[in-house]
This record gives structure tokens, C-alpha cells and sequence, in this order.
């Protein structure tokens, strides 16, 4: 699978739950995974689990030799990271930089677009464990994609080598659709913290256990009242009034 065509040597900065996934599963798509930035001991232990024999290399070392950058930080480190490479002259034209914060579009990486790079932002609308239970998951999981209308088709067959499956959001949507990614793991979290100890607080032991059933049923109903209509695709651009709009605003 490494001999086909359009193969292409990756680079990744970030060595989280995310980062490591998502470098797995591009490596599994025949992609040679060149490089991985991993500063704390459990991202070293990480990037050793997932990514056996992928050397750990210095930032700048990784975007040198590599045709796809995978920017897999923090959102508030991304804007600082891609100007401080811009500025160290590291960025090199023609070079695929893919970050996967869901606040952000690819204005982001202005700085290394005019290094002559190609921007693109791809978020997996997916909780993620950083092992490999999640290369499991990524099938079918939704990526909320921006990228300029030329390298679209790129950033969208990234995703589905990745295995999941790419919709389209706006570059001044890209806020709201992270406040409600935010807002669905905030709440479902909270509430799940919140029953479990009111459970536990009157001795039913396991409460996790016990709720299980309720809560993924609960939340499966919820989300069948929001699954009516045209859902996200390829092929379409979710705008701000959320709907699905197909590319020349034909309907």
C-alpha cells in the first residue's frame, strides 16, 4: 500500500489523544507517517502505542521533511505555533498543513500559506480515548472540513482515508460550530457526573453501570428529533442558518 500513488510523507505535531489517532489511521491508509513531535512522557508513551517506529523529532525537524503537516495542538497554541514556524522560515511551498482545532477554519494558517503552503482544517466530531479503540470509531464519524474551494477535494479525501466522513462548514461558521461541540460535551459530562453522584450518594454502587442504558438511549432519541432532512455531506456547505447548501448555491 506504501507503493500507491499519492502517497504522502506526514508529519505530526502533537502527540495527544487526537494527533496519535488520527497519524494511525493515516498511516494504516498507506501514508508514511515521518515524524512525531511528543514532549511529555505520556505523549511519548502514546506516540510509542500507536505509532511504533515513528521517530520523535524536534518541530522544525518534522515540517522539513514532510508533505503533510498534522497540526494536532491545543487551539489556543495553533496561531502562535504557525507563526513561529513562518517566522523561523520552516514552512515550505506546496506543503498539505492540516490542523484539527474545531474553533478554527484555515485563517489560521495565513502565515503559512504565504510561505506558499496549503491550508486546510479537518475537526473529527468524535471524543477521543488516544488509543486504539478510536481507530475503531472513526468509521463514520463526522469531520467538519474548511478549506479555499481548489484543495477541497484533498482535505475531504483525507477524511475518508482517515475512514470518516467529511461535511462542510463555513469559514465565519467555524465559532458557532465549536461552541455547539463544546456545548455537547460540556453538558453530556456534566450531567453524567451529576446523576452518578446522586447515585452514589444513596448506595447504589456501579452507578456508571446503571445509567448506561438510560443516558445512550436518552441521547439516541434526542438526536433522532435533530436527524430529519438533509444531513451533512461532501457535498454541501452547512451556512449559518444551518442548512445544507450544495456547492453554486443550487438547491
Amino acid at each position: 500500500m506504501a507503493d500507491r500513488p499519492g502517497r504522502l510523507g506526514v508529519g505530526v505535531i502533537g502527540a495527544g489523544r487526537v494527533g496519535a489517532v488520527l497519524a494511525a489511521a493515516l498511516g494504516g491508509a498507506g501514508h508514511a507517517i515521518t515524524g512525531v513531535a511528543a514532549v511529555s512522557d505520556a505523549s511519548r508513551t502514546r506516540a510509542d502505542a500507536m505509532l511504533p517506529g515513528v521517530p520523535v523529532l524536534a518541530v522544525p525537524e518534522i515540517v522539513e521533511r514532510s508533505e503533510l503537516v498534522l497540526l494536532a495542538v491545543p487551539a489556543d497554541e495553533l496561531e502562535g505555533l504557525v507563526a513561529g514556524l513562518a517566522a523561523a522560515g520552516v514552512w515550505q511551498p506546496g506543503q498539505l498543513v492540516l490542523h484539527t482545532a474545531a474553533r478554527f477554519g484555515t485563517a489560521v494558517l495565513e502565515p503559512a500559506l504565504r510561505a506558499g503552503g496549503i491550508p486546510l482544517a479537518a475537526h473529527p466530531v468524535m471524543s477521543f480515548t488516544g488509543t486504539s479503540i478510536d481507530l475503531a470509531r472513526l468509521a463514520g464519524t463526522w469531520f467538519a472540513v474548511t478549506a479555499p474551494a481548489p484543495v477541497l477535494p484533498i482535505a475531504q479525501a483525507l477524511v475518508v482515508e482517515m475512514g470518516g466522513e467529511p461535511f462542510l462548514v463555513a469559514e465565519h461558521d467555524r465559532p458557532a460550530y465549536a461552541e455547539a461541540i463544546d456545548t455537547a460535551v460540556s453538558f453530556s459530562t456534566a450531567i453524567v457526573d451529576q446523576a452518578s453522584e446522586l447515585l452514589g450518594g444513596i448506595g447504589v454502587g456501579r452507578p456508571g453501570a446503571v445509567l448506561a442504558p438510560l443516558v445512550r438511549s436518552a441521547v439516541e432519541n434526542a438526536l433522532a428529533r435533530h436527524d430529519e432532512g438533509p444531513g451533512p455531506d461532501g457535498a454541501g456547505t452547512i451556512d449559518g442558518a444551518g442548512v445544507v447548501r450544495p456547492p453554486g448555491g443550487a438547491e
